[in-house]
């Protein structure tokens, strides 16, 4: 009875599973993660590309129905839809310009057309210019009127309609410029006919008319008044339109052709200098560069069916460049779609590729790191019982009758980890290390043994018997 207690605490550990403390867990990578990772790190790629790859939902302001904000609109709302059936208009509706560029101010549009002169908002960028208009003060035939300073006192005529106010305010800073009191000049705002009567009786001294070098306000006007006095209107010339446009950067300088809005006799007779305002597709600033990409190549590669649907795309133009105005800039996307040719949109599917190629590399070095980190711990898990197997050939001359008998134990756990694995668990060098590992240490267990008695170990290793 005196030798079972101090036995009990070996022989605890003296079974097959006593090699639990002795070899440590490790870390194990299984194929199974390492594969996931791959995985999941090439999900959030594709994820990503998709994020920003070559598809939008956008909003886009349409103007009062009827208006030519609303024509172009729907226009190439129904061509895109074609061309482009990833790029999805939804078109929000506002009134007039001044509620067009409040939207996009707001961000409750991604797109608008704007006018240049009329309050553009400051997060507004350009993609394409739509159309130029000329600022155009059509003079009756024999009118005294030759120059802004000349209106003092005088009433100029506006043509009614959903622009009137806007035309309103260009008269108003037109003549600010030449230090004319916006209520020293009178003004009256009637239909096109209406203001070629006013003109036959001498009660206008201008009228002032926004509108294309094309079929427009401009040339509707030019021959209401000539059917009307029997005569031929003039233009009036803005020779300061370049210092004019730096004062108020919505504005620019055009030269008007000869006859540009009536043929016989010619209006105007000779080439004319004035102002110009632009009618802008614009954007947010922060929409993607390869949306905004898009859309500009979208409409300048359109432009004949554009044209086929509303002869308002005729003066569609891709903006300049170089052009450094701080109202309405063109957007970085369109610039570098302009600066590097007729690229297409779809050709910067090269990006996500590189990008994509990226990913795929990335994932594949996780990967390798993943299969060499699990292979270095395979291999130190493999040459842990051969270790082992030494350490306690080198500690069985030393034991004491207990410790042999956990050492013997812990023997027969490592023998039996190691011959239990499956056919080709150890590769030949392995086999062999363990092989002379396991003769070493069972021959150094032997000798102890035989030092101390056989009866000394058994007793040790006998399992512990508590009394009553």
């Amino acid at each position: 009875m005196e030798d079972a207690t101090p036995a009990s605490a070996p022989s605890d550990q003296a079974g097959p599973d006593s090699a639990a403390p002795v070899v440590p867990p490790r870390r194990r990578w299984s194929w199974a993660a390492a594969v996931a990772g791959v995985l999941l790190v090439a999900a959030a790629g594709f994820a990503l590309a998709h994020v920003w790859s070559p598809h939008a939902d956008l909003r886009i302001t349409t103007g009062p129905p009827g208006s030519a904000a609303y024509r172009f609109i729907t226009a190439f709302a129904s061509v895109s839809k074609v061309q482009h059936p990833r790029v999805n208009l939804q078109l929000v509706q506002v009134d007039g310009l001044a509620g067009s560029a409040k939207a996009l101010e707001e961000r409750r549009t991604d797109l608008a057309i704007l006018r240049s002169d009329a309050a553009p908002p400051a997060n507004a960028q350009t993609i394409v210019i739509l159309r130029r208009d000329v600022v155009a003060f059509v003079l009756p035939p024999h009118s005294p009127v030759d120059a802004i300073a000349n209106l003092a006192g005088r009433t100029v005529g506006i043509p009614s309609g959903p622009l009137q106010a806007d035309n309103a305010r260009v008269l108003d800073m037109v003549l600010s410029y030449f230090n004319v009191p916006a209520k020293a000049v009178g003004r009256i705002f009637l239909p096109i006919d209406g203001l070629a009567e006013a003109a036959r009786q001498k009660t206008l001294a201008a009228i002032l008319a926004v509108g294309p070098i094309a079929p427009g306000e401009v040339v509707d006007v030019v021959a209401a008044v000539a059917r009307a006095t029997k005569g031929t209107p003039k233009l009036l010339a803005l020779d300061e339109a370049e210092a004019i446009g730096k004062r108020f950067p919505g504005f620019e300088s055009i030269d008007v052709p000869v006859g540009s809005f009536r043929a016989r006799p010619a209006t105007p007779s000779d080439s004319t200098t004035t102002l110009a305002v632009t009618y802008r597709f614009a954007a947010s600033e922060l929409m993607p560069n390869v949306v905004a990409a898009a859309i500009a190549r979208s409409i300048l590669t359109t432009k004949a069916k554009l044209m086929a649907v509303t002869p308002l795309a005729a003066q569609i133009e891709a903006p300049d460049p170089d052009d450094k105005s701080p109202i309405l800039p063109l957007h970085p996307g369109v610039a570098a779609y302009l600066s590097s040719g007729d690229e297409s949109f779809f050709d910067q599917a090269q990006k996500y590729v590189y990008v994509g190629g990226l990913v795929v590399s990335l994932a594949g070095s996780l990967f390798a790191a993943a299969s060499s980190y699990r292979a270095r711990q395979r291999s130190e898990q493999d040459w842990r019982p051969i270790q082992r197997l030494v350490e306690i050939a080198d500690e069985a001359p030393r034991a004491t009758a207990p410790g042999l008998a956990t050492l013997e134990g812990e023997f027969r756990a490592l023998v039996s980890c190691v011959l239990g694995r499956s056919p080709g668990g150890l590769d030949t060098d392995r086999l062999s290390a363990f092989s002379t590992a396991l003769a070493h240490a069972r021959h150094a267990l032997d000798g102890r043994r035989a030092a101390l008695g056989p009866d000394s170990v058994s007793r040790a290793a006998a399992p512990r018997v508590r009394s009553g």
